[in-house]
C-alpha cells in the first residue's frame, strides 16, 4: 500500500490524505508493491508541466500524463508474465535433461569404508532403504547483499534441483528486482532484472560454469543422496571431523572441504570460486537448523560467506520453508 499517494486533480496534485476517510487504496500485485519512491519521477513531472505550461497547455498534456501513469500500473503486470514465461521455460528444460533415479536405493553397505565423519554424517541424515532423489522443490526467504558494502535487503527465492545430470534453477524476488541464477546443460549463468522485465545483468562464461555447478553441489545437502558416492564424486579423510569432497562433472573438478559435528551433520563447506570473473577467493557456507523431512535430515538454515584477507564477509542468509521431493 502507498505510503502517500498523490492524485491528479483539476490540472493540479492533491494529497490522497483528503481521500483516506472514505476510501482505502491498496494495491498488491503478487507481492509486487509500487511505492513512493518508485514513481517519485511522476510527480516531479507533473510539477513541471504545472510550472512551465499555461492551462490550456496543461489541458492538452493530460492525456499524456495519463497514458504514462497507466503504463506504469502496468509494468508489474507485464514483469509478472514475462518472468513467469522465463521460468516455466527453464524449468521445463531442465526437467528434460535429467532422468528419474527414485528406483536406486540407498543401502548402508554403500558407506562401508568411508571417512568416519562422512559415514557418521549418511548413518543420521538417511534411512536404510531411502529412495534417491531424482528431483528437489524448495522454497526460502532471508536476507542478501548485492554487494559486500551494501545493505542487507528481504529476498524470498524458490528453487528446483536435478539430481541424475546436475542442475537447477533459482528465482530470487526482492522487492524492484528479480533474479535467475541457474545450471543447465552444463552452463551456469545469472540474470538479474528490474521490475521483473528490464534486463541489467547477464553474467555467463566458464566463471560462471564453475560457480553454479559448486552452488549445486554445495546444496545438495539439501538431497544428501546426491552426496553418496559414485563414479563422479568421491570422499577423502582429512581428519576425524573432516573430509574432502571431490566431484567430477563435464571437464570441472571441483572439491569442498566438508566439516561434521560430533552428532553427525554438516556444519560448514569450504572451496575455492570465482568472486565476479576474475578473482577466485575462499566462500564458506555453514549450514545448520536441521529437521526430518521424507525420513531424512537435512539443514533448514544457510549463510553464505566470502573469507578474504581481512576476515569473514556475510551476504546471504536463507531460511527454508518448504521442500518437496521426487
Amino acid at each position: 500500500m502507498f505510503e502517500n499517494i498523490y492524485i491528479i486533480e483539476k490540472m493540479g496534485i492533491m494529497h490522497a490524505e483528503e481521500l483516506r476517510q472514505k476510501v482505502e487504496m491498496k494495491y498488491q500485485f503478487d507481492k509486487v508493491y509500487i511505492n513512493t519512491r518508485e514513481i517519485h519521477w511522476i510527480r516531479r513531472m507533473i510539477k513541471l508541466v504545472k510550472k512551465y505550461f499555461q492551462p490550456e497547455e496543461t489541458k492538452k498534456m493530460f492525456p499524456i500524463i495519463m497514458i504514462i501513469l497507466i503504463s506504469m500500473s502496468l509494468i508489474p503486470f507485464a514483469g509478472k508474465i514475462h518472468m513467469q514465461y522465463m521460468e516455466e521455460r527453464e524449468r521445463k528444460l531442465l526437467r528434460s535433461l535429467s532422468a528419474d533415479i527414485s528406483h536406486k536405493i540407498y543401502r548402508e553397505e554403500q558407506i562401508i569404508g568411508l571417512p568416519a565423519p562422512v559415514q557418521r554424517y549418511f548413518r543420521n541424515v538417511l534411512t536404510d532403504g531411502q529412495p534417491y532423489i531424482s528431483t528437489t522443490y524448495l522454497k526460502h526467504d532471508g536476507r542478501f547483499k548485492t554487494a559486500l558494502d551494501k545493505e542487507w535487503i528481504n529476498i524470498e527465492g524458490e528453487q528446483y534441483f536435478t539430481c541424475e545430470d546436475p542442475g537447477f534453477l533459482w528465482n530470487g524476488k526482492t522487492s524492484l528486482y528479480a533474479v535467475q541464477d541457474m545450471y543447465i546443460a552444463g552452463r551456469g549463468q545469472i540474470k538479474v532484472f528490474l521490475f521483473n522485465i528490464f534486463k541489467v545483468v547477464d553474467g555467463n562464461g566458464p566463471e560462471y560454469d564453475q560457480g553454479e555447478l559448486l552452488r549445486w553441489l554445495g546444496e545438495s545437502v539439501w538431497f544428501p543422496t546426491n552426496l553418496l558416492p559414485s563414479s563422479r564424486l568421491q570422499w577423502t579423510e582429512i581428519d576425524e571431523d573432516r573430509a574432502k569432497l571431490s566431484f567430477t562433472y563435464k571437464n570441472q573438478k571441483l572439491s569442498y572441504k566438508v566439516s561434521f559435528n560430533a552428532t553427525g551433520e554438516i556444519t560448514e563447506l569450504e572451496t575455492q570460486r570465482f568472486m565476479g570473473e576474475e578473482k577466485i577467493e575462499t566462500w564458506i557456507g555453514r549450514v545448520g537448523s536441521y529437521q526430518e523431512i521424507n525420513h531424512m535430515k537435512i539443514p533448514m538454515r544457510i549463510e553464505a560467506f566470502w573469507k578474504l584477507p581481512d576476515g569473514e564477509h556475510s551476504y546471504a542468509q536463507f531460511t527454508v520453508r518448504e521442500v518437496h521431493y521426487q
